[in-house]
């Protein structure tokens, strides 16, 4: 195997989701939020490794993100990648998700891959739309949901996902995309050697004129979807219902029907 690519994203840190919110133009207000490497890319980058050490080859990370992203491409470092790639462009800002599967399509195609791993969505928002629009610009099959990955040869993988209430067995012949799921490993924590030793790595800093993207295809203007509003949920609590266990269900009852 020679190449293998996974896709990472910065995020708001989970522990700072409360505390997160919306500009005037519908986008995330990340000032004063701590940025982290998206969850799910962990496990991605963990399977990264596993199949590195089974077949040897090279883990390439790409990330899409604004001066700060650099830092989650370092932490990919300290993880165990052997490159790590960021694109940066000030015309970027406002991509959806099919704007941004677009621009990592564009960089991936100049790179030699045979599997591509992608955390299955990211928790900033949860689209999960990502990995089959970028397979789709790879014109490669993606199998997404992915919670246990198996190489019956050096180009063949089966992955194992949950669909609903059932499990879901794909075979797919490289070069393959593949979103992996919550569950599907426990990532390592790197040693204080291996993040010490990133710093010392070179990021590779790209724009769309680098990576041949048009700039008609990406941004706000380039993409076809975007927030047109949103809207605070409001949790309402109905009380506590005390009584006899069957007056209790027959209430519950009564006031579950109000929101059908």
């Amino acid at each position: 195997m020679n190449n293998i690519i996974v896709c990472i994203k910065q995020v708001p840190d989970p522990h700072l989701i409360s505390k997160i919110k919306i500009d005037e133009e519908g986008r995330i207000d990340r000032r004063g939020i701590l940025g982290v490497l998206n969850p799910l890319d962990k496990n991605a980058l963990e399977e990264a490794l596993k199949i590195k050490e089974r077949f040897g080859g090279e883990i390439t990370v790409l990330s899409m993100g604004p001066p700060q992203a650099i830092e989650v491409c370092r932490d990919a470092l300290a993880f165990g990648a052997d490159e790590s790639i960021l694109i940066c462009d000030r015309c970027l800002s406002g991509s959806d998700t099919l704007a941004t599967s677009y621009v990592l399509a564009c960089a991936i195609s100049k790179i030699k891959f045979e599997i591509v791993l992608c955390g299955n969505e990211t928790i900033d928002s949860g689209t999960g739309q990502v990995p089959p629009q970028l397979a789709e610009f790879l014109c490669i099959p993606h199998i997404t949901g992915v919670r246990k990955i198996e190489f019956l040869d050096e180009s063949t993988v089966e992955a194992e996902s949950k669909m609903e209430s059932n499990i879901r067995i794909v075979r797919a012949r490289v070069p393959v995309l593949i979103g992996v799921a919550k569950g599907i490993n426990d990532p390592h924590i790197p040693s204080a050697y291996d993040i010490m030793n990133a710093f010392k790595k070179e990021i590779i800093q790209l724009d769309i004129k680098d990576i041949g993207a048009d700039a008609d295809r990406v941004g706000s203007l380039g993409s076809p979807t975007y927030v047109e509003r949103v809207i605070p949920m409001e949790q309402k609590r109905e009380g506590l219902i005390s009584g006899d266990l069957d007056e209790v269900a027959m209430e519950a009852v009564n006031r579950l029907k109000r929101f059908l």
